[in-house]
């Protein structure tokens, strides 16, 4: 790449990214200054969750936009295989990483889930251009099925013996409803939804990427200055989450004949730092939200750097 092309490709991706801190700091700002915090924060962590969110994974399929359908099929099967290498990172991996027992839940969950929706699609859109926002939405559908099943129960704790374990309910959750009726709308593909129902699906949907920034903020809020630093377990999952699993699903599905097209998306969306839901589902049932918020925080700041390395050198 030349010095322009570098320019022209990293400096939306900052641009986002540094968009994506502000929102952190001021939801760190409130937090402080008692605007959120406790009860709220816990409240507007539901209303993401079950509404907005879902709102967010509809509108991702009702863009208008007919995609080249010959990626979806390919995009849904690396996808899978994605996760199921994911989860097997989630559940081996953490017992080295951490000495705390009850920890390993959430470092699986930090390992095996980035920011796809909130960081995921306009950073792809950068890189890839606009159209590319439709195929990290497909990807976006098993990461979404692996959050609300796998991913609750690594954070309702998996480890303990009398802890809480799956709950049926959670595949008709509203996110896994949504996230099934998306499947359906790609599958029969349906690229004229009335306006009537995107644009407020859409206007909702908006409202998940800030408001979920704004809780990690408050949640950081109420952090000594120490923790915010990090520890060695938080440091260790950043670079596995950032540079180690990327690389290792890069070369895994390079070698295993997918296109690089397909496999370039995917390692984009796999690069993105902790997801934010890690953080909402801590609140939602009632985990101390310390390490998460350290390591999303952390991964968020050190993403700036690692992304456009990864681009750079894989891409």
């Amino acid at each position: 790449m030349t010095i322009d092309e570098l320019f022209c490709t990293f400096a939306p991706m900052f641009t986002v990214m540094m968009t994506l801190l502000a929102i952190v700091v001021v939801g760190f700002l409130a937090g402080k200054l008692g605007y959120m915090g406790g009860t709220f924060d816990k409240r507007l962590s539901r209303l993401v969750i079950d509404i907005t969110c879902p709102a967010l994974i509809l509108s991702s399929a009702m863009t208008g936009v007919l995609p080249d359908r010959r990626f979806i099929l390919p995009l849904l099967a690396i996808s899978v295989v994605t996760y199921v290498v994911l989860t097997g990172a989630a559940l081996w991996l953490p017992r080295y990483l951490t000495r705390r027992k009850t920890d390993e839940g959430v470092v699986g969950f930090a390992l095996m889930f980035g920011n796809v929706g909130f960081m995921g699609y306009p950073v792809v859109a950068s890189i890839f251009g606009r159209e590319a926002v439709f195929y990290a939405a497909v990807l976006n559908v098993v990461n979404t099925f692996a959050v609300f099943t796998v991913g609750t129960m690594l954070v309702t704790g998996r480890n303990q013996v009398d802890g809480p374990r799956f709950q049926k309910k959670v595949l008709y959750s509203t996110p896994m409803l949504s996230a099934y009726l998306t499947m359906l709308i790609v599958a029969l593909e349906i690229d004229r939804i009335p306006a009537f129902i995107s644009q407020p699906l859409t206007m909702i949907g908006n409202i998940t990427v800030p408001a979920a920034l704004l809780i990690i903020g408050s949640s950081m809020s109420h952090l000594p200055l120490r923790a915010m630093l990090g520890n060695a377990t938080v440091y260790a999952t950043t670079l596995m989450r950032l540079a180690v699993l990327p690389l290792a699903v890069h070369f895994l599905f390079t070698a295993l004949g997918f296109s690089p097209f397909v496999v370039g998306i995917n390692t984009v969306v796999i690069a993105m730092p902790v997801a934010t839901y890690g953080t909402i589902l801590c609140l939602r049932y009632g985990r101390d939200t310390t390490l998460i918020t350290e390591v999303t925080f952390i991964t968020t700041l050190l993403s700036m750097v690692s992304i456009p390395l990864l681009v750079m050198l894989l891409l």
